[in-house]
């Protein structure tokens, strides 16, 4: 009974600074093995997600008008 209270205490919790610490070091570690793309690989992909945003507004448009033409036909007759 003594040996597990003496145990309890030698297997204290870590100060609120080591546990800072090993935080920002576990942090670096991470941060390390990020693999950002190249300036090539992200102009490429800008170039895809615009064009596409395009095609999408111009399809969009298209439906748009299409609809409020006939919308408009529909009212006339009526």
């Amino acid at each position: 009974m003594a040996d597990k209270k003496s145990n309890k205490s030698a297997e204290k919790k870590p100060s609120i600074f080591k546990k800072i610490g090993k935080f920002f070091h576990d942090y670096n570690v991470e941060r390390k093995k990020i693999v950002w793309p190249s300036v090539k690989t992200t102009f490429k992909n800008f170039g895809v997600v615009l064009s596409s945003i395009i095609t999408i507004a111009i399809f969009v448009g298209g439906l748009d008008y299409g609809l409020t033409a006939l919308l408009s036909f529909v009212m006339k007759l009526a």
